[in-house]
């Protein structure tokens, strides 16, 4: 799999995408990730990407021009399954999206900064938007790291224990159930009892009742769906 990222501030994204199961698949050779810095088209001696808005409002929108020409390069390459803008009026985010994207074979992220980008982008570029909430950051390269981190850790053998990622929260609808390790007790507070019994179909129905529970208590619009 091939994730491409077009950003203004690549350095936002050298940390998150370098260590733990991200850096581990990317070293694997499981999933190769390219970060693409926008200004290599831009505009000018100063490289410029954006400029004021038309009509008056506040704020600074990334230009078309070094968009359309950082992804025409892309795709002169290879061929894209989608070209995502992460928007905070995009789809929300859902760990269905993650598994339907892990599937992919080349997709592009594309990093929105200071006031948005241009719509001319959105209308005749982009495929697919997404959103990871209903809040605004400074920039697309945060929500872009945790779609990418999502997406790879569901690659075969990006986890140690890939049914591990069979067992997250959302994968069946609900949360995940508690969690317990060493020791057994600790200043009085106990493993419940089911979990150090041995017996995998009572310790599977302890899980699905927790879980549950726990959907009810603290998603219940996931049982409603």
């Amino acid at each position: 799999m091939r994730i491409d990222i077009l950003t203004v501030v690549p350095e936002l994204l050298e940390s998150p995408l370098a260590h733990s199961i991200v850096g581990r698949a990317r070293r694997k050779g499981l999933v190769e990730i390219n970060v693409h810095n926008i200004r290599k088209y831009g505009l000018g001696p100063r490289a410029t990407v954006d400029d004021y808005c038309y009509g008056g409002d506040a704020g600074m929108v990334l230009m078309i021009e070094p968009v359309f020409r950082m992804i025409e390069e892309l795709r002169a390459e290879r061929e894209y399954d989608e070209i995502i803008y992460m928007s905070p009026d995009g789809e929300n985010f859902t760990q269905g999206i993650a598994n339907e994207l892990s599937l992919k074979e080349n997709i592009i992220l594309l990093c929105g900064h200071y006031k948005g980008i241009d719509e001319r982008i959105r209308e005749h570029l982009v495929t697919r938007e997404i959103s990871v909430g209903d809040y605004v950051v400074s920039g697309g390269e945060i929500p872009a790291a945790l779609v990418a981190d999502a997406i790879v850790r569901l690659i075969p053998g990006a986890l140690t224990d890939e049914t591990s990622a069979l067992s997250d929260s959302f994968q069946e609808g609900l949360v995940a159930p508690p969690a317990y390790t060493r020791p057994a007790e600790f200043n009085g507070w106990k493993v419940p009892d089911v979990l150090l019994s041995g017996n995998p179909k009572l310790i599977r129905a302890w899980q699905d009742e927790q879980a549950i529970q726990r959907t009810r208590e603290r998603r219940p619009c996931l049982l409603q769906d």
